[in-house]
């Protein structure tokens, strides 16, 4: 057994650990010259194990790898970090992972990745393969997500040193498939906060997300710690899932009333809330509303987002709100907010006499009592 001190962090599971069991063993009184060799031959291999471990101490103070982690399986590597990630998100990472060992199988090291592979990996997922239970083909917005995991995933191993290309920077995302985002109006929304849901729980959470924009993952981890402030003062200040950015984010007296009352015997906010149980729920809950839309978790997400600009918020603090590092990512709304580009097509209008109308104008109308009526914009 090699005993380690200061301890060592295990590069598989990142853990401190102080002791390695070798798993060999000699003999306490050898009977025999066989014995004895071998116990000489195993003391042998020891020092040999130990001199390599110290090696290894040696390269990472100085910000070297060992060959043995870079050499290491890359799957490992993908399974660790989506291990990581499961603990608040949905199942996409578990299957951008079973994607990716589909394509590239289970023994895949870190020398074999380069541009070409990953490039062949996106070929391969446009190709809309169907691996699931179902066998149902997969969406490009869908292939767009799981080449996102492993592009994360070989941003880290760049950090890491581990491999000695970026290959998250030189090869590109998948260009998302422009969709329809579904979403509430005010009206609809306020409907269903009427409308009795079989579960408080994630009633509550989904209402919560319309009132503050944020992500599942971000509502499914969120702390009582990261509250901040009094009535009319409200703030949270927490780091989100997805981008890893620290937020403060101003909340309204409304959203603290449907985080609940707080949980002496436990930190987060919305305790035991799944994804996984969010489909059946929505189903009940929005038919019950009478609302004929597939609504999803993420649709109260957009429903902020959209409301926020048609009741005149601006965009860039709509953007801010909703945590995007690129203006783009807000742009989207914009798009779909009709009233709000309305409201923008009403604003400039020239002031004309009542009684003056263009000939070209009159020509094109059925009858000829039309007239400009001036619109004043306060």
């Amino acid at each position: 057994m090699l005993d380690y001190s200061p301890p060592l962090k295990n590069p598989a599971t990142g853990k401190l650990h102080r002791f390695e069991t070798l798993k060999l063993y000699i003999y306490d009184e050898p009977a025999d010259q066989w014995e004895r060799l071998h116990n000489k031959e195993t003391m042998t291999l020891a020092r040999t194990i130990c001199a390599q471990r110290q090696l290894d101490i040696q390269n990472r103070r100085f910000g070297f790898l060992s060959d043995a982690i870079r050499n290491s399986s890359f799957i490992d590597f993908f399974k660790m970090e989506t291990r990581k990630k499961q603990q608040s998100l949905s199942d996409d990472w578990a299957m951008g992972l079973r994607y990716f060992i589909a394509f590239a199988g289970h023994d895949l090291k870190f020398p074999e990745l380069n541009d070409h592979l990953c490039e062949d990996y996106k070929n391969y997922l446009l190709s809309g393969p169907g691996i699931s239970r179902t066998g149902r083909p997969i969406k490009k917005n869908t292939a767009v997500c799981y080449y996102a995991k492993l592009r994360h995933v070989l941003k880290i191993a760049y950090k890491k040193g581990i491999i000695p290309q970026d290959l998250h920077a030189i090869v590109k995302p998948i260009t998302p498939k422009e969709t329809h985002r579904e979403r509430l109006t005010l009206n609809e929304f306020q409907h269903l906060a009427e409308t009795p849901a079989d579960s408080d729980l994630m009633k509550r959470a989904a209402l919560f997300s319309g009132l503050t924009g944020l992500r599942f993952s971000d509502v499914a981890t969120l702390k009582w710690s990261e509250l901040r402030g009094t009535t009319g003062k409200y703030e949270l200040q927490f780091s989100q899932e997805k981008t890893e950015a620290a937020e403060v984010m101003p909340i309204s007296d409304q959203a603290v009333f449907f985080m609940g009352n707080p949980n002496t015997e436990n930190n987060i906010v919305f305790q035991g809330l799944r994804y996984s149980r969010l489909k059946t729920f929505f189903t009940h809950w929005i038919a019950a509303a009478g609302i004929n839309k597939n609504i999803t978790f993420h649709s109260f997400r957009h429903t902020f987002a959209t409301l926020q600009l048609e009741l005149g918020t601006d965009i860039y603090t709509v953007s801010k709100m909703l945590g995007h590092k690129a203006f783009k990512n807000t742009e989207i709304y914009a798009k779909i907010v009709d009233k709000t580009k309305r409201k923008a097509a009403d604003k400039v209008m020239l002031k004309m006499p009542e009684d003056v109308v263009s000939t070209e104008l009159e020509e094109s109308l059925p009858e000829k009592s039309f007239k400009f009526i001036v619109h004043r914009n306060e």
